[in-house]
């Protein structure tokens, strides 16, 4: 599955680079999200495999900090590029006569710079809590890999301003870009709904499907893990929503943007 996700997202990159006709805004960040996508398999598969390769469990306490500041810059980065992709959608379908003008080649940079630099940065302040908590000798965490809410419980010391930072980062940079996505596509249908024509209205809505799609299984599985871990202290089950949003998802992006999109089967038969 991380040789699927890892092939399949590099393809994607690869093929937009390689074809002319998808250097446009969508693709620019498609292909920025397909890397993100790989970086974020890469914070915590290669350390589950060597994990059941060698039928050790153990992660150094550096190791583990590390894994914790990349699978947050990572996993909130794909969320603000998600974000990013459906104001793309929403310019393209609501202003279509103004969308070249608008989103320009500054703009798209810019949008993918700053998702970065907060991504970054909220990461950094994710970590340097951590590193603030003191951790009883033979910690034992019950996760697959170093998940902050799981490391944070497992601390000695007091963690409420953790927890504090945690729920406001929360509401902060995953309900706020999910109210921004629900918003542009309440735009977009209600300008797909004044097409005339039902070729129009097909054409429109395929654009957003692949992105729907993702947006679903992404805000799907990765609220299924926080609300199964609130409502239950089943360690099982909340690692099993941890793999649908960490492996299968990232590994169907790939074939759901490839098999819906007509553009990008050229482009991968053409490379």
């Amino acid at each position: 599955m991380y040789l699927i996700t890892v092939l399949g997202n590099l393809l994607i990159i690869l093929a937009t680079i390689s074809d002319s006709h998808l250097h446009t805004p969508m693709y620019f960040f498609l292909s920025n999200l397909s890397f993100v996508d790989i970086c974020f398999t890469s914070t915590t598969i290669p350390k589950m495999l060597v994990n059941i390769q060698t039928q050790s469990k153990a992660i150094t306490y550096a190791g583990c900090i590390t894994q914790i500041h990349f699978f947050v810059l990572f996993v909130v980065l794909d969320d603000f590029l998600l974000t990013v992709m459906a104001y793309d959608r929403y310019m393209a379908i609501c202003h279509p006569l103004h969308y070249m003008v608008i989103m320009n080649r500054r703009l798209c940079g810019l949008l993918v710079l700053v998702s970065w630099l907060v991504s970054f940065l909220h990461a950094i302040l994710q970590s340097l809590m951590v590193l603030c908590l003191s951790f009883c000798t033979d910690m034992e965490i019950p996760h697959f890999f170093c998940e902050l809410n799981q490391v944070i419980q497992c601390a000695c010391s007091d963690t409420f301003l953790n927890e504090v930072v945690i729920y406001f980062a929360a509401v902060l940079l995953a309900v706020g870009p999910l109210i921004g996505i629900l918003y542009s596509y309440c735009k977009i249908v209600s300008s797909i709904r004044a097409i005339s024509s039902a070729q129009g209205k097909y054409k429109a809505f395929s654009t957003c499907a692949s992105h729907l799609s993702v947006v679903s299984l992404f805000y799907g599985t990765s609220l299924g893990v926080y609300l199964s871990s609130a409502v239950t202290q089943n360690s099982r089950s909340t690692t099993t929503a941890s793999v649908m949003y960490t492996v299968v998802t990232p590994m169907l992006n790939p074939f759901i943007y490839s098999l819906r999109n007509k553009d990008i089967k050229r482009a991968l038969r053409r490379l």
